[in-house]
């Protein structure tokens, strides 16, 4: 079924859970029809003036795409910045190549279509602050707490013992 999303029934919400200098607002229309997408998410965003969509950051398993409707806006990469503007269409692939992050330079909204893969999963890195993000259950965790697979293992059989142990009593 094709369901239309009419421009003249836009409501943009600014988005949950922002700090200042990263406000950004969502169309909320397609919410509000019901839908859903299973592997192509889409958002359309305003981006107001003086404004960072998001942490600079790169996805590990979804490819995104951004077409510029109206206003500009800086892009940061990782080859450095660049104005976009209306008509633009800007592709970000998987992994650190594809880190990206807009800020709006000018003083008028710059409003884009934000679309991404999704296969029921994605890992989102942050360079800027050594985050990784796990999507969709949004734990946050530092890069540096990187552990080995067997940290925390090494007493295994002790484990087993008071499992064991606990079995026995509850049999009894």
């Amino acid at each position: 079924m094709a369901t239309v999303l009419k421009s003249t029934q836009r409501e943009f919400k600014e988005d949950p859970n922002k700090i200042d200098g990263f406000r950004i607002f969502s169309d909320v229309s397609r919410i509000k029809k019901g839908i859903n997408p299973e592997n192509l998410n889409f958002d359309l965003r305003q981006l107001n003036p003086g404004q960072y969509c998001a942490a600079y950051h790169f996805h590990r398993y979804a490819e995104e795409l951004f077409m510029i409707i109206s206003g500009s806006a800086t892009l940061r990469t990782p080859e450095g910045l660049e104005i976009v503007g209306s008509g633009d269409l800007i592709f970000f692939e998987k992994g650190a190549t594809g880190a990206h992050h807009l800020y709006n330079h000018t003083t008028e909204s710059c409003v884009y279509l934000d679309v991404r893969t999704f296969v029921g999963y994605d890992v989102c890195e942050y360079p800027d602050s050594n985050k990784i993000f796990l999507v969709p259950s949004y734990e946050i965790f530092d890069k540096d707490a990187r552990r080995n697979y067997f940290d925390g293992e090494e007493n295994i059989r002790d484990k087993w013992k008071q499992i064991e142990s606990k079995d026995d009593r509850e049999k009894r």
